[in-house]
């Protein structure tokens, strides 16, 4: 007597299938997401060529130094740096040199664009990267602070300076504080440098001192402004988990109130933190043009306003590519690992 085969059982079908669907579904969420991140990329190219010839101003005629030229040396000039050929010809060849890696010759310096922006990088880095940590973890820090005992004099005292520190224009608090700090004002005497990366001619640990004392106010500004973002974003989403029923669960089960907030409030609400953290670390590579030309910073954001002022297109059009294409790439970043910290995202 043979006993007669029996069908699995339908809902184990359905777990194989459900679980094979997931094992699939990050690579596709990926595969999409890197996409998109060329498609903006392309944009951005394209975008970075014709929006800059929209500047009112003459290049050619800035490279001349203002002084009186024949309509040939003109010509000469524009045939040089291909300012003669057809818009779409210019085009063109500007988008083949660019997805080689070259982005161009700058018009007033007659260097390669990447040359100058592998120059000042590292001291935009060194800039908004030391007030991009101080900044985020302030931030956080005094957000969670601020939702946990929310309504209190902490909190609100917090919540009020933030907002009225995010609202200040950078620029306008950057002159401010050159005025009280660097000029001194009434009894209270300069105590930092009005300007600039370094003072010269010094070495070793003193050359470190002179760099970090030149840093104070270009970073306090640049904190002072950004905290409040990131403060606003964690405290408003650390408020929406305050109410959920896992949080009663873990304090009827005996947790301090610290633990319960740092193991299972905080983690869970991240996820907008974490956007906004990747976005301003995209920034980060762009500086912050007003606050370099403020504070005389030789970075990214100051060589941008001073290829601006001439124009000098191919180091705007270059700059304004890596700018964007950082943004991107950091907001595909955090794209990708959203799924790893919450498994809902990308399903």
């Amino acid at each position: 007597m043979t006993a007669d085969a029996s069908p699995a059982p339908a809902g184990g079908t359905e777990t194989a299938a459900s679980r094979g669907r997931g094992r699939g579904a990050y690579p596709r969420y990926v595969a999409g997401k890197v996409a998109g991140a060329a498609v903006s990329l392309l944009a951005v190219l394209v975008t970075s060529f014709f929006l800059f010839r929209l500047i009112p101003g003459d290049p050619v005629k800035y490279m001349t130094g203002g002084r009186p030229v024949s309509a040939e040396q003109l010509a000469a000039y524009r045939e040089q740096f291909g300012l003669d050929l057809p818009l779409w010809q210019q085009f063109a060849e500007y988008c083949g040199k660019a997805l080689t890696g070259d982005l161009g010759t700058s018009y007033q310096f007659n260097t390669p664009v990447l040359d100058k922006i592998t120059e000042a990088l590292p001291n935009t880095l060194l800039l908004t990267g030391t007030a991009f940590v101080l900044y985020t973890a302030l931030g956080v820090f005094l957000g969670t602070r601020s939702a946990w005992r929310h309504g209190r004099l902490g909190d609100r005292l917090h919540t009020g300076l933030a907002l009225t520190l995010y609202s200040i224009p950078s620029f306008w608090l950057g002159l401010l504080l050159i005025i009280v700090l660097s000029v001194g004002a009434g009894p209270l005497p300069g105590l930092f440098p009005t300007g600039g990366m370094e003072s010269g001619g010094e070495e070793g640990f003193a050359y470190v001192v002179d760099v970090a004392h030149h840093l104070v106010l270009p970073v306090m500004t640049l904190v002072a402004v950004e905290y409040g973002q990131t403060l606003l974003v964690t405290r408003s989403a650390l408020l929406d988990e305050m109410g959920s029923d896992y949080l009663t669960t873990a304090r009827a089960k005996g947790l301090r109130d610290d633990l319960v907030r740092r193991r299972h409030a905080v983690p869970n609400a991240l996820l907008p933190t974490v956007t906004l953290v990747f976005i301003n670390l995209g920034r980060t590579v762009a500086g912050v043009i007003l606050v370099e030309t403020v504070f005389s910073w030789p970075g990214l954001g100051g060589l941008f306003y001073q290829a601006l002022s001439v124009p000098d297109l191919p180091l705007v059009q270059g700059l304004f590519f890596v700018f964007a294409a950082a943004v991107i790439l950091m907001n595909t970043l955090a794209d990708l690992i959203y799924p790893l910290l919450d498994p809902r995202v990308g399903r």
